[in-house]
């Protein structure tokens, strides 16, 4: 026995590390297709561009390894059963579940490592990566302007591009907000078109403008309000340059401690520790709120007075205090500064109710996020499990191997779980699915797969041989027609 589980084991760890590299290669290759843009023309060191890489492929390792665990094992078994190994071993009676044995110990082992790696070594990968990816962003701001959208990537302005021809670097349809001077959208400047370069080192930016218009806010002497007259004046001009500094936008490294608390850059037990906080922060600010709505604003009073004081002498005197005909006894200016102060305070109320009720939803998605975070670790490892249980079986019943038509099954399969698994994921960061259920929503969904797939390649059912499916239809369709004649 103890050869044929040394025998098991050659045959599966050559064709897991090999599907193991060539899937995180495939994966690091649609990695650089998504951030080609954030890597070309920048002028970035060979070095940095490896080192990002470098912790890219560490993080696309929760990726590879599911998939390179199916494929093997269906090529693993795939060429016992193409060889008739496997029936041999099955007519020496050896069952199925004991040939799987030594393999599933070793899937076990990989899954422990799973989990060590994602608890350990993915946060520190991902603190890494996401700060070099930040600060390689930062280069060459003219290159990171979509069209359509406003960039605020430089302090103090606001540029906004219709449309960009990447062959000749010309812009066109510029809108450009000036902040430097803090007042708001007092000075926009329109372009029909326009392109940007860098100089001196890449320390300024050039921006040059062609046929447009200046609008800027002029400043007014010291007025009330209801004097003021808001006057603005109007450039046109053939062509204008602006100048921008880029003294921080040199590729300089950025303090990783700005992304250490984000909830991709925890362990298990800092993630358990943050939510822990974070609910606490939940009940003080729903507290805090309810308080505020029924004593700040619910029950105002703009007259402080001594209530208990003034509640006792009317309870005392047998007064009954008529509010309806205290109003209206008043003066109509009395009145109408009356539903003016009440129409105020239900606007702020309105708005501080609004306002609130944002801030408690922005705080429960920003938990479900860190529990999302938290069961990623153990169903990254779980699935390994999973996968192989689904992989085995299929490769025992399909007996075919090399990287034809298991590829293809794997491939399908492996689809499937990364599509139930981001679709639960997005459930429970919608608030759809509790974060528990979006999480291991693939788990609940293929764990009954695997176990279907090694009860039928246990007692030898050919669930790919479509005349075993016809045959029920047959049957129907004979007892039909002689029930006709």
């Amino acid at each position: 026995m103890k050869k044929l589980h040394i025998f098991l084991l050659k045959s599966y760890i050559g064709p897991f590390v090999m599907t193991f590299f060539i899937s995180l290669f495939l994966l690091l290759m649609q990695f650089l297709w998504k951030y080609i843009d954030d890597l070309v023309g920048k002028g970035l060191e060979g070095i940095v561009i490896l080192e990002l890489m470098m912790y890219a492929a560490v993080n696309l390792i929760p990726m590879a390894l599911p998939l390179a665990i199916l494929l093997s094992s269906i090529m693993t078994f795939g060429n016992l059963g193409e060889n008739y190994e496997l029936v041999a071993l099955k007519s020496s009676g050896i069952s199925l579940q004991r040939i799987m044995l030594p393999l599933i110990i070793v899937s076990m082992l990989i899954s422990v490592g799973a989990f060590y790696f994602s608890n350990n070594i993915m946060p520190i990968t991902n603190l890494k990566f996401r700060s070099i990816l930040h600060d390689v962003r930062k280069q060459r701001p003219e290159l990171s302007i979509k069209e359509g959208q406003f960039y605020n990537g430089i302090d103090g302005y606001s540029i906004r591009v219709g449309k960009k021809n990447k062959k000749t670097n010309m812009m066109y349809d510029l809108m450009i907000y000036d902040h430097t001077k803090k007042e708001g959208n007092t000075n926009v400047t329109v372009a029909d078109s326009g392109n940007m370069h860098l100089i001196d080192s890449s320390r300024y930016m050039i921006l040059k403008l062609y046929d447009g218009k200046k609008y800027e806010r002029l400043e007014e002497p010291a007025k009330n309000r209801r004097q003021k007259t808001y006057p603005f004046q109007r450039d046109y001009f053939k062509e204008e340059i602006i100048l921008f500094e880029l003294s921080g936008f040199g590729f300089e490294r950025s303090d990783e401690s700005l992304w250490k608390d984000n909830y991709e850059m925890l362990n298990v037990k800092q993630l358990q520790f943050t939510i822990d906080s974070l609910k606490l922060a939940l009940v003080d600010k729903k507290m805090s709120f309810t308080k505020n709505v029924f004593i700040s604003h619910y029950f105002r009073r703009e007259i402080k007075v001594d209530s208990l004081k003034t509640d006792s002498l009317l309870k005392l005197k047998n007064i009954y205090v008529n509010t309806d005909s205290l109003y209206n006894s008043l003066e109509v200016s009395k009145k109408q500064r009356i539903v003016e102060m009440a129409l105020n305070y239900a606007r702020a109320t309105k708005s501080y109710i609004y306002t609130s009720t944002d801030d408690i939803q922005y705080r429960k998605e920003w938990i479900s996020k860190f529990f999302i975070e938290w069961h990623r670790k153990f169903t990254l490892s779980i699935s390994c499990i999973i996968l192989f249980f689904i992989g085995a079986p299929l490769g025992a019943i399909i007996r075919k191997g090399g990287l034809g038509m298991p590829a293809v099954v794997s491939v399908l399969f492996f689809i499937l779980y990364y599509i139930i698994s981001i679709t639960g994921e997005k459930f429970s960061k919608e608030g759809v699915l509790l974060p528990a259920e979006g999480m291991w929503m693939s788990t609940a969904i293929l764990l009954p797969l695997g176990i279907f797939l090694t009860y039928k390649a246990t007692t030898d059912s050919v669930i790919f041989d479509i005349t075993t499916y016809l045959e029920p239809v047959k049957k129907i369709l004979n007892k039909v027609f002689k029930s006709k004649i």
